[in-house]
Parts: structure tokens; C-alpha cells; sequence
């Protein structure tokens, strides 16, 4: 059973993954593009666990997992790449 509180939390983190697709799209830095980027793989997580938990599934939560490492490594990747000019020596 979904309730109000599961709609209300949704819609915010549906709402803040577009405002970081906007910020993506908008900025000038690459810093602040990585940033919004990552910000945007954690919405995305936690969109997929409360839909995980409003269907009663545990796939979605082994999804969740394996974006969360993901999206650990593209980060991780663009800040070497950043830094360093390339990511693999």
C-alpha cells in the first residue's frame, strides 16, 4: 500500500533529479557538471529503493547496489580524468 508519504517522496526526489539535470545542462564548470552528475546517480538510487519498497520487490534494491558502485567508479573516473588529463596509466 502506497501512502501519501511515499508520494510526497517521489515527487521531491523527482524534482531534485531535475534540477540536477537542469544544473548539468546549464553550467559552465566540468567540476560542477561531475558534481550534479553524482548528485543525480544518489536521486536515482534512492528513487529505485522507494520503488522497491512501494512494490514490496527485492530486485531493486540489488539494482540499487550495483548503480550505487557505478556510479562510485564514473566519479571516481571523471575526477582522475580531471586531475590527470587520463584515466588509465
Amino acid at each position: 500500500m502506497i501512502t501519501y508519504a511515499t508520494y510526497f517522496a517521489f515527487a521531491c526526489f523527482g524534482a531534485a533529479l531535475m534540477m540536477n539535470l537542469w544544473r548539468i545542462l546549464t553550467s559552465d564548470g566540468v567540476g560542477v557538471r561531475v558534481l550534479a552528475l553524482d548528485t543525480m546517480v544518489i536521486n536515482t538510487i534512492a528513487l529505485l529503493i522507494l520503488y522497491g519498497i512501494s512494490i514490496s520487490s527485492e530486485i531493486f534494491f540489488e539494482a540499487a547496489m550495483i548503480i550505487a558502485m557505478l556510479g562510485f567508479v564514473s566519479t571516481v573516473a571523471y575526477a582522475r580524468f580531471m586531475l590527470r588529463g587520463n584515466i588509465i596509466e
